[in-house]
């Protein structure tokens, strides 16, 4: 092997290490805030299992870092412990600035591991803050990646392909797009999507009021 086949092998190493040390830190960051927001509410682990539909034993190990939930059971935790998706991910309160400038916006990285969201990212456009209206971000969704099960709450959403190809699912009918194309939906409607190209794909996505 030459010199720089080697290095390109080290460097992907070093990736692959990096991108797992984020996945447990975003792992054991979440665990901390759904731990403390389910003290706060004085939950048992066994109440909050109930009320949000899933297993006591899922939950420990989300409250321990050794789990991520999918996006549908993180939905109804936040409902019944009257939080948001972005205060259980986000670590620090976004500044008091209308520019996000691009590699400085959060981004939340889900598990890789397969499963519901694997291989997804979010980018935030507008990084929660109480206030808004309005919530934007960047799906970013790898080669055969998809949003798991279908997902239903308050609101309005419309989305514009950036690359790549996906199908949205709307109700179980399903739409293909590809870069340029454009969608709107009430957000009643159960919805999910998944990459359906061979490369990576990249959704502009909008909704409100702010659920993620």
């Amino acid at each position: 092997m030459d010199e720089q086949a080697v290095d390109s092998v080290e460097e992907l190493d070093r990736i692959s290490v990096e991108e797992s040390e984020d996945l447990v830190e975003s792992r054991r960051r979440l665990g901390v805030k759904l731990r403390l927001a389910r003290q706060t509410k004085g939950l048992t682990l066994k109440e909050l299992a109930k009320r949000s539909q899933c297993s006591e034993s899922l939950l420990s190990k989300a409250e321990n870092g050794r789990a991520l939930p999918s996006l549908p059971l993180i939905h109804r935790l936040v409902r019944v412990l009257e939080t948001n998706i972005s205060w259980l991910f986000e670590e620090t309160e976004p500044e008091d600035t209308p520019v996000y400038r691009s590699g400085d916006r959060p981004l939340i990285t889900l598990d890789n591991h397969p499963g519901d969201w694997a291989g997804v990212s979010v980018e935030r456009i507008i990084p929660y803050k109480g206030g808004h209206l309005l919530q934007s971000s960047i799906h970013h969704i790898d080669v055969g990646a998809q949003s798991g099960d279908s997902i239903t709450h308050e609101g309005e959403e419309t989305g514009y392909v950036l690359r790549g190809e996906i199908e949205l699912i709307l109700d179980g009918e399903v739409h293909a797009l590809k870069a340029g194309d454009a969608f709107c939906f009430r957000s009643h409607i159960p919805h999910s999507y998944r990459n359906i190209g061979d490369e990576p794909a990249s959704v502009l996505w909008t909704c409100t009021p702010p659920t993620f």
